[in-house]
């Protein structure tokens, strides 16, 4: 389900456009706030980052803005990262729509959540609340519908949530309630957003330029070679590799350098 098999960025764009828009929402934003540092990027930073007292002073948007905001370029990767590794499964069994209330959805809840819990004066911005609550989704599945992903996604998974979960109470500056309370509503709404959805195939392609007309041959007999992409080195091991990217954010994180 992780394995990205997709021959360019623009093939990933066709078959998941919504993760791609989302992911390319988070570079455009990072780049005119902190590469480009222009005048609109520290207006949008603070009119949308989320700010407990603004909130209550009726700026409610700021429930919804922050998660499409980061705090540095390594924030922004890791997020935007998560989204591409975690995200197209997702977006193929959800459809377009339940993938976005998913996505929107835990995040909010997040947010609200942090809202009500944190003090007036607590600020917060990140997409980690929406990862988080991604990955709530996978753990129902692990626990409550087998049926949907397979036994080495679920051991992937599982790693990864419970890594993420201990790095959230080790790093510095991070939402620990944001995570939290974007992995439960996650899990909370699962039930309903799996409600009559099948499980993940890579080879379930939309009609794009990349597919076949229907009168050619739907048969690519090059389609093993192109799998091969993927160095088999990387492919045995990506559990392992993915494990060490964040164990090293989480070393990073600890030494001030994130």
């Amino acid at each position: 389900m992780f394995i990205r098999n997709e021959r360019s960025i623009k093939e990933f764009m066709s078959l998941y456009p919504i993760v791609s828009v989302l992911v390319i929402i988070n570079i455009i934003l990072w780049a005119i706030n902190d590469l480009l540092q222009l005048q609109i990027g520290r207006f949008i930073e603070i009119y949308g980052i989320g700010f407990n007292a603004a909130i209550a002073d009726g700026q409610w948007w700021r429930i919804i803005t922050p998660i499409f905001l980061h705090g540095g370029l390594m924030h922004m990767l890791f997020n935007s990262f998560s989204l591409v590794l975690f995200g197209p499964a997702l977006e193929q069994m959800l459809g377009k729509f339940k993938f976005i209330l998913a996505y929107l959805g835990t995040a909010i809840t997040a947010n609200i959540a942090i809202f009500f819990l944190q003090p007036m004066n607590y600020a917060h911005l990140g997409a980690s609340g929406a990862i988080f609550g991604l990955f709530g989704i996978y753990v129902f599945m692990v626990m409550y519908r087998k049926d949907l992903i397979d036994q080495s996604s679920s051991q992937m998974i599982a790693v990864i949530v419970g890594i993420g979960l201990v790095m959230t109470f080790i790093r510095p500056n991070i939402s620990i309630l944001g995570h939290l309370f974007g992995f439960l509503s996650g899990i909370i709404y699962a039930p309903l957003l799996l409600r009559n959805v099948a499980s993940y195939s890579p080879w379930i392609r939309r009609r794009t330029k990349f597919a076949a007309d229907d009168d050619a041959v739907q048969f690519d007999p090059n389609r093993w070679q192109r799998k091969k992409r993927i160095p088999p080195f990387i492919r045995k091991n990506l559990l392992w590799i993915i494990i060490g990217f964040f164990v090293l954010l989480g070393i990073l994180g600890r030494m001030g350098i994130l």
